[in-house]
């Protein structure tokens, strides 16, 4: 029995070795980015401040004034639930929430490094209309979940376009 879990252990390592698979490297930005400044429409923006940790934790320099700092800017944020299913009554009972957020990334010398572009999230969740216990703290965790999510894929675009213009950069 000792010898098929070791078998089937190596088995399992082999064929995941084997198919490519590999975590995801954390975030590197280039030191030349210099201090790196969140600014958002809402001074008090919870996805401003997720990714102002994010890139603290990727090696970007918190800026303490915006006026040189490369500064990645949350143009917008919106928030839009869309009823998608009623019940006989013609009372929505499932509802799909939609997280639409527009940045960009500039120098502090005003060059951009990420044009302004926008991401899209959306998930869908049950709200029976007769408010039952717990329907409102569903919608609050998609929230919080789809904050993560926002800001990890804003990251992975800098990451994306920061890697384009190195390898730009060093074709030249």
């Amino acid at each position: 029995m000792t010898r098929l879990r070791i078998a089937l252990g190596l088995l399992l390592a082999l064929s995941t070795a084997g198919c490519g698979f590999h975590l995801r490297n954390a975030l590197e930005l280039p030191t030349d980015l210099g201090p790196v400044a969140v600014t958002a429409q809402d001074p008090y923006s919870p996805l401003a401040s997720s990714l102002a940790r994010a890139l603290e934790r990727a090696g970007a320099v918190p800026a303490t004034t915006t006026d040189q700092a490369t500064k990645l800017e949350v143009l917008s944020e919106k928030w839009v639930d869309i009823p998608i299913a009623v019940d006989t009554l013609g009372r929505a009972q499932e509802y799909s929430l939609r997280y639409a957020v527009v940045f960009r990334l500039r120098r502090g010398d005003d060059s951009v490094v990420v044009p302004q572009q926008a991401v899209e999230l959306s998930r869908d969740y049950i709200a029976p209309p007769n408010d039952s216990v717990g329907s409102g703290s569903e919608r609050e965790l998609l929230v919080g979940e789809m904050r993560r999510e926002m800001s990890a894929s804003i990251l992975r675009r800098i990451e994306a376009a920061l890697r384009g213009s190195t390898a730009a950069g060093s074709r030249s």
